[in-house]
């Protein structure tokens, strides 16, 4: 039976048949299949006698066709045996809900379909073509051969690669050879010669094993068609071949090519048993566990939550929380470390990796790989990739890899998930080590302990007085309702700590809400009774004092009959949409942005008088962004504003740079490298842009002192939340002087 860890409770799942079982079981019946195909067509003497066909094993000797269907079913049979052990260690995991239903079938299929369609890797046009290459040439060149061997078993009557079948045949193998053989090349000119960065730094000897045995494949490929239409005598049918028919006239010339033939079969056969017992044993193991990755995708929780737990507050058996141990992970997480490709596009896109901090995001998968591979029941189980001699792992912890300054890198932006083809989910790996970390040993940042304090006693991370959160408002009359009346107005302005304590968010509070009155919407405000929804507690690893200031919310908003919440703050916006519902929270949620957008474009909110004549670079939001897919409604708000020319940053929507404010980041110093917030700025001042817009209360506060760090004032440039453009634009355009007859 299968023994599963969750926060300390055992729980148990009776199987008969666990999944290294099924995937031992498939290797075996492949290699009985295989030897049995060989016995068959030996033991009927099944021949080919048609004018136009090929004659497999033709001038191969019996002893070695014996050898070909002996060793190979061993060699199968090997391979499943080590790739059931690594399937082993998956079973160590938790449990993860990642079941397929009628609900999420054809969102996992979509998910399959584009990674092997390859259009995740394709957002690399480079690295995707030759992928595309390498990947569809070799399931063509597995298809060939084995339309190959089955027309080889059959009875003479039923042949069917003969006459036009075969010369269609000849061309696509020769096709397919071709573009796995570029393929290989190009790939060892792009490893070894281009060097991009994130495949330099993690470039190991297997890599060069590898590509020699997959380069051998293709080129003993060719040799031994060319050697074997030569043998045959070059028939005028064989000229389909494209690439092994004029081959073949040049080896002519060599002599001896019965010989020569022999010898490329040889070479070309041990090129594909080496790869049979190199796939288990290496990264080419992501040829079966990357589209499995693909297809499990798609998860019960929406992407920006993290993983629910127990009730921490009512839990009295809780042994541990968060992941310490490899068990701790769930056994998706484990999966993740063998479907990794190593093509380093999480590392690329990490802003905590780019300016100069210790994470990077690929070595916290493999690393993770490397604790679970030397711990399991079959020590002899290879890492993900070739661990350096010094390295040792003495104990089943995560953190005899893995450091506490990795961890305390991120920003929680989600890059590193989002930009991954194989969609391997690394954030959550890091949260849940931050969550052992925090409540397990107490030791994060020192920092985070006053925002900690804050929150739990002030219940906002500013630490003031909760009594004032209302006081922006104080001119511009906004209602302020209690928690122990019913709520009847139809929005609930949830204005956030930073946009009821910080100076400058306090002015996207007082902006919102006189958009919201222009609008003629009907809201109000907690004021004193909202607390803070816990997000920087809850991505610094602290659930207890998410789960105590979450519970108070909950239980508050739905005694008084919230139905609609509008907020300025994405990490608001994303607790409560997509976290608080995991303990009974279930409301609409609009970010401000999504709700101006719909006030403009049902005619509500009248911008037809506001106009700015500037040139704005909108910053996209990673919790607004990456965490909720909003792009276009901070855009195409800006973009109804006369006289307004927008221009995007090079990196941008999806690829858009971290403000490095987010994963609780805004509480702690950055000391390590050049800071997030100054790159990006930079790339920001460097659009010409006269105002940079945003849309959140935390890059509001990174990028404005970015650019101020640069030497930029506000009358240069202005950085500025999208509601404070808007009511500027506003004014300015309401200021304006009617135009002459």
């Amino acid at each position: 039976m299968f023994v599963y860890r969750v926060s300390g409770n055992l729980t148990y799942v009776k199987a008969r048949v666990k999944p290294h079982h099924l995937a031992l079981g498939i290797g075996i019946a492949f290699a009985l299949v295989t030897a049995v195909s060989g016995i068959a067509a030996t033991a009927f003497g099944f021949h080919n006698n048609n004018a136009v066909h090929r004659e497999v094993f033709g001038n191969i000797p019996g002893a070695l066709k014996l050898a070909f269907y002996v060793i190979t079913p061993i060699l199968i049979v090997f391979g499943a045996w080590n790739f059931a052990q690594r399937v082993k260690n998956w079973e160590r995991g938790a449990p993860d809900r990642r079941s397929t239903n009628s609900d999420n079938a054809k969102r996992r299929l979509r998910d399959y379909r584009a990674g092997v369609l390859m259009q995740t890797l394709l957002r690399d046009p480079a690295a995707g073509v030759m992928h595309a290459l390498m990947y569809y040439g070799f399931l063509v060149l597995l298809a060939v051969t084995t339309t190959l061997e089955i027309d080889h078993q059959l009875p003479e009557r039923l042949k069917f690669l003969h006459g036009g079948t075969y010369q269609g045949f000849s061309f696509v193998g020769d096709l397919a050879g071709l573009m796995f053989t570029v393929a290989m090349i190009w790939s060892v000119v792009r490893r070894y010669v281009q060097k991009p960065y994130r495949i330099k730094i993690k470039t190991r000897p297997e890599h060069a094993l590898i590509l020699g045995v997959l380069l051998g494949l293709g080129l003993t490929g060719f040799a031994a068609e060319a050697f074997r239409i030569a043998v045959e005598g070059r028939p005028a049918y064989e000229q389909w071949s494209f690439i092994g028919y004029p081959l073949s006239a040049l080896v002519d010339e060599v002599g001896a090519v019965a010989g020569w033939h022999q010898a490329m079969w040889i070479a070309h056969v041990l090129c594909f048993m080496a790869f049979l017992v190199m796939l288990p044993m290496t990264m080419l193991r992501h040829m079966f566990t990357s589209p499995l990755n693909m297809y499990l995708k798609d998860r019960e929780r929406p992407k920006g939550a993290m993983r629910a737990l127990p009730d921490l507050m009512e839990a009295e058996d809780i042994e541990t929380i968060g992941a310490s141990v490899i068990e701790d992970f769930t056994w998706k997480q484990l999966l993740d470390t063998d479907s990794c490709t190593m093509c380093g596009r999480c590392t690329a896109v990490c802003p905590a990796h780019a300016t100069g901090k210790p994470l990077d995001p690929r070595e916290i998968v493999l690393k993770t790989g490397e604790v679970m591979a030397a711990t399991g029941e079959h020590g002899q189980v290879s890492p993900p990739i070739g661990t350096d001699t010094e390295i040792t792992i003495e104990a089943n912890s995560i953190f005899e890899r893995i450091s506490n300054e990795e961890l305390w890198s991120c920003t929680t932006c989600r890059a590193c998930d989002e930009h991954c083809p194989v969609n391997i989910e690394i954030l959550d790996k890091i949260l849940d080590m931050r969550r052992y970390l925090t409540l397990m040993e107490s030791d994060f940042p020192n920092e985070l302990g006053g925002a900690f304090r804050g929150m739990e006693n002030n219940a906002n991370p500013w630490n003031m007085n909760n009594a004032e959160r209302a006081d922006w408002a104080e001119d511009i009359d906004v209602e302020v309702v209690d928690p122990s009346d019913p709520f009847d107005h139809e929005y609930l302005y949830w204005v956030g700590c930073a946009g009821s304590f910080d100076d400058k968010n306090q002015k996207v509070s007082e902006a919102t809400a006189k958009l919201l009155r222009r609008a003629g919407v009907d809201f109000a405000i907690l004021g004193p009774s909202e607390m803070c929804t816990g997000d920087s507690a809850r991505r610094s690893g602290n659930e207890y004092l998410f789960q105590m200031l979450a519970t108070e919310n909950i239980n508050n908003l739905n005694e008084m009959g919230v139905q609609k919440i509008v907020t300025q703050c994405p990490h608001c916006f994303n607790a409560l949409s997509n976290e608080y519902p995991q303990y009974g929270g279930n409301w609409e949620v609009l970010h401000h942005t999504q709700f101006l957008e719909e006030l403009v474009e049902s005619g509500a909110l009248d911008l037809s008088e506001a106009r700015l004549e500037e040139r704005i670079v909108y910053h996209d939001s990673c919790y607004l962004g990456r965490h909720n897919d909003i792009y276009m409604s901070p855009r195409n708000v800006i973009g109804t504003l006369s006289g307004v020319e927008i221009v995007e940053a090079p990196r941008n929507g999806n690829e858009g740079m971290c403000c490095g404010a987010g994963g609780a980041r805004m509480w702690m110093e950055e000391t390590i490298g050049t800071k997030v917030n100054d790159e990006r700025s930079e790339e920001l001042i460097n659009t010409g842009a006269s105002r940079i817009a945003t849309a959140c209360p935390f890059c509001y506060v990174m990028i404005d002192d970015g650019v101020k760090g640069q030497g930029f004032e506000e009358d240069q440039i202005k950085v500025a939340d999208i509601s404070i453009h808007l009511v500027e634009a506003l004014e300015a355009g309401q200021s304006e002087p009617p135009p002459r007859d």
